[in-house]
């Protein structure tokens, strides 16, 4: 293998492993088998004879353990990452756990992955219970593990398979993957983001990931699996890469591509993990961030991420009363189910703080009572400890100042007050 200063040589572990658990409270009634064949019609046929095949051979296993022998899962990082109370009562109570392991080696298509979702997810749809990702933490029930699936022609949406969790410092925002190693690949990682690129970032390093998953997958076509594959040191990104992340290539349009600088930073403690980091090309004029607004500035053409702002003015005052005379009528389409499918809706709302009201978004869960929304808090609050991203948040309908639509691409519907602050000067915003 011929490795040039345009590659990076990124080392390839020797075998990958998927582990799933089923919570449930006594003994599985349905045996793992018939619970995979009551599927046969609703999973495409990759993944189902993948399924069967790896159950009938050594490298994939299914037990049942008591809970107790199997170490705690903290609920907290659970619940960051999208567990509602109703799956950690549900966890709580469980008496025995189905355990689903599946080994494979690296290189396209995952098969552990692929075939152990499938058999948790028919063992928690013949259970009434639900599927643990243990790798990512992660809750789903049967249902949305069976979407995530392949279809017939073996695509996927990566967002089901990824996360890109962030945090903040003095410097800006940390980004990094969370799944990439389903794969073998090293996750990504991006320091010193602005804090107002914090959705549109998020959607970067997700393209970004299944641009480099393509590459390392190329990489793993030979019989052999090699020690190293080459990726190279200038990756590209383009709005279809995003748009086909999120399982809508036909939502985005062609966009120039940007170019980002593969870095390896490998750990120094042998029980943390090394990265793949993501940097502007060498010799670019100015700060990382500012390279990074270009980058979004290219892909996201006309669309701004969320921010936290407070700003007062006329223009303001005039986008917070269009945002808020909408209200009824948004949450009129939550509640029916006639918001646009693979959107979200956000709230923006006002926390009090010492030095003045802190503006944050929250993702909208539940809108039963008309003066109070359950969400899952979209940022890290500054002036509430417990406001973390991913945290529930139960906001006063009477404290939302903004409401956006968001799909694959950003902003759809929403988000008059990001208009102004856009606009750099008092102006009327403009309506959707």
């Amino acid at each position: 293998m011929l490795i040039t200063d345009d590659f990076l040589p990124v080392p390839v572990p020797e075998s990958l492993t998927a582990t799933y658990l089923v919570p449930m409270a006594g003994l599985p009634r349905v045996g793992t088998k018939t619970a995979v064949a009551a599927l046969a019609d609703r999973l495409a046929e990759p993944v189902y004879g993948l399924a069967r095949q790896m159950l009938d051979s050594p490298l994939m296993s299914v037990e049942t353990r008591p809970i107790g022998e199997f170490p705690e899962l903290p609920p907290d990082l659970l619940t960051a990452f999208g567990a509602t109370e109703a799956q950690l009562d549900r966890l709580a109570a469980a008496s025995h756990v189905v355990v689903v392991q599946a080994q494979y080696r690296p290189g396209w298509p995952p098969a552990h992955e692929w075939a152990a979702r499938a058999v948790a997810a028919a063992v928690a749809e013949s259970a009434d219970g639900d599927v643990v990702d243990v790798f990512g933490l992660q809750f789903l029930d049967p249902a949305t593990a069976l979407r995530s699936l392949p279809d017939e022609r073996g695509r996927i949406r990566l967002v089901d398979w990824i996360l890109v969790p962030y945090s903040s410092d003095a410097e800006g925002l940390w980004f990094t993957t969370k799944g990439l190693r389903r794969f073998g690949l090293l996750e990504l990682q991006t320091q010193g983001v602005p804090d107002h690129l914090t959705r549109a970032w998020g959607a970067v390093m997700t393209g970004a990931a299944r641009r480099l998953l393509r590459d390392w997958a190329d990489g793993l076509t030979g019989e052999e699996v090699p020690a190293f594959v080459p990726l190279p040191v200038l990756a590209t990104v383009t709005g279809h890469d995003i748009a086909v992340a999120y399982g809508n290539p036909e939502q985005h349009g062609a966009t120039a591509p940007v170019l980002l600088r593969l870095e390896l930073d490998p750990a120094t403690d042998p029980e943390a993990d090394s990265f793949l980091s993501l940097r502007p090309p060498l010799g670019h004029p100015g700060t990382d961030g500012r390279y990074f607004a270009a980058a979004c500035a290219t892909l996201f053409t006309g669309i701004q991420p969320d921010v936290r702002y407070t700003r007062p003015g006329d223009a303001m005052s005039t986008a917070v009363s269009t945002a808020r005379s909408r209200l009824d009528e948004v949450r009129a389409r939550f509640l029916s189910g006639a918001l646009p499918a693979e959107t979200q809706l956000v709230v923006k709302y006002a926390l009090p703080g010492a030095d003045g009201p802190e503006y944050v978004w929250a993702g909208v869960t539940a809108w039963d009572d008309p003066e109070r929304i359950t969400g899952a808090s979209a940022s890290d609050a500054a002036a509430d400890p417990a406001v973390r991203i991913g945290a529930p948040v139960v906001v006063a309908t009477a404290d939302v100042v903004d409401w956006a639509l968001l799909g694959a691409t950003g902003v759809l519907e929403g988000g008059w007050t990001q208009a102004v602050l856009d606009a750099g000067q008092p102006q009327p915003p403009t309506t959707p």
